[in-house]
């Protein structure tokens, strides 16, 4: 078995160093020898204003919709600027705002939308919300402190609901709520759960950790689901060997909200240096999530009872978004190898004793990485261009496919639910209406989003796939 340990007693326990990694090489001549099989991309978005996907789910559970946020269209790229949640029909490329509240635009500005998701399989979107402009003198401009999560409908109807409670006017935080933000929130597949990153307003001596939401009985009046910390980690610069001091780049591994998996930035064997490496969060199906504490002013949250970290890998350098396949059994990741080029790695995330497999061996850094909902293939971005991995059967393990060949800025690469569209945003030339020229808040390019559709036939054939 991997480490694992319940995280009541993590400052206790310290993390064996000697993972190895395996190689799965591809059919080619030279490593690093990637086949072209390119697709036909379209670009669906044309207006003037940033579509940031930003790395979420931002398909709707039917396929036909896209949502994305339109940071960096106004004053500058923070998110406190975003103005609207949006979504565009893929087939007509019709754009239609789903939220769009009054704002306050500068260096301090609010309430700051941003980082939208679909739900699995209603018809809704959830996302960051920070301050309402009449909340400001109370609570504050936006900040990575100061946010909290909102669904609205995906009918553009604004209708909206209030997600997790803000408590920052009690001495002693409301069971159920927080004090701080919550950030990049991600439904499990079933619905039930969604996970998110949080910062601490009141004790500010902690780092970035994880979280969960749950609906419950005893959840704030008000509000939709309970809050609760998964991991407490050890203070900023205070951890001792193996202790965790901060916890991002989070994502579920399997459907029923049990595993999450994330990096975490943990002190090394020496007690000096820090490594960053892929952890797993055991939930339990039946955790009893009022068993957390929501903290007091001076005091962090503490989680519920009953979560178990696992660390997965060490001294791996992981980095980005790490990601479970959608049979919840392994976790792609992203890591430096040998040469330090970024690639793409997948591990079991059953914590047995097999240690990572190294799929690409790419000549320059791998990101946003995805899987295909068969499990079989594992989609990136490198140097701009869309990659495909093929992670089944032994017989072609690695084999890497380069589906665009142009080294555009591609970015915040997702995967529709039937696994046949890709939607990612480049930067491009992008006009008014009156047919002038325009660029975003940076002076840049507007991001817009295209999509590309597999075709599975040339890419099976090209890749001489063996049949099934």
């Amino acid at each position: 078995m991997k480490n694992k340990f319940n995280i009541s007693i993590l400052s206790h326990l310290f993390l064996a160093a000697g993972f190895g990694i395996s190689t799965g090489c591809g059919e080619t001549d030279s490593q690093n020898e990637v086949k072209g099989i390119l697709m036909i991309e379209k670009q669906i978005t044309f207006s003037p204003r940033t579509h940031a996907l930003d790395n979420n789910d931002n398909f709707s559970p039917d396929g036909r919709f896209l949502c994305y946020d339109t940071r960096g269209t106004f004053y500058n790229e923070n998110l406190a600027n975003s103005k609207s949640i949006e979504k565009v029909e893929i087939a007509t490329g019709r754009e239609t705002v789903l939220w769009y509240p009054p704002s306050v635009t500068g260096e301090k500005a609010a309430p700051g939308v941003a980082a939208a998701s679909y739900h699995p399989f209603k018809n809704k979107v959830i996302f960051i919300h920070g301050p309402d402009i009449d909340e400001v003198e109370e609570r504050g401009y936006y900040n990575i402190r100061n946010r909290t999560a909102i669904e609205v409908d995906g009918e553009g109807n604004k209708t909206s609901v209030k997600v997790d409670m803000r408590d920052i006017s009690n001495e002693v935080t409301t069971p159920g709520a927080h004090r701080g933000g919550t950030h990049r929130h991600e439904y499990s597949r079933n619905g039930n759960r969604i996970g998110f990153t949080y910062d601490d307003f009141f004790i500010q001596d902690y780092d970035r950790t994880i979280g969960f939401l749950q609906a419950d009985e005893n959840t704030p009046p008000g509000y939709t689901n309970y809050f609760a910390i998964i991991l407490k980690p050890a203070k900023k610069g205070k951890s001792k060997a193996g202790e965790i001091e901060k916890a991002y780049g989070d994502s579920w591994v399997d459907a029923e909200g049990r595993m999450r998996a994330f990096i975490g930035k943990v002190r090394a064997l020496n007690s000096k240096d820090f490594e960053n490496d892929l952890f797993v969060a055991d939930i339990p199906a039946d955790i009893d999530i009022t068993t957390s504490w929501s903290g007091t002013q001076d005091k962090y949250p503490e989680p519920p009872e009953g979560i178990a970290i696992c660390r997965l890998t060490n001294g791996m350098n992981v980095n980005g978004i790490v990601r479970g396949s959608a049979n919840g059994r392994q976790i792609a990741f992203a890591a430096p190898y040998g040469d330090g080029i970024n690639q793409v790695f997948i591990i079991k995330a059953d914590e047995s004793d097999e240690q990572p497999t190294q799929v690409t061996h790419l000549n320059s850094p791998v990101s946003s990485i995805r899987w295909h909902p068969s499990g079989e293939w594992v989609f990136c971005i490198s140097d701009g261009d869309v990659i495909a991995s093929y992670v089944g059967t032994r017989l072609r393990f690695g084999k890497t496919i380069r589906l665009s060949n142009d080294q555009l800025e591609r970015d915040q690469l997702v995967v529709s639910p039937d696994g046949n569209l890709l939607a990612y945003i480049i930067p491009v030339p992008t006009k008014d209406a009156s047919g002038n020229i325009v660029k975003d808040a940076n002076g840049k390019d507007f991001r817009q989003i295209f999509i590309m559709e597999l075709d599975w036939e040339r890419i099976n054939t090209g890749m001489q796939m063996p049949d099934k």
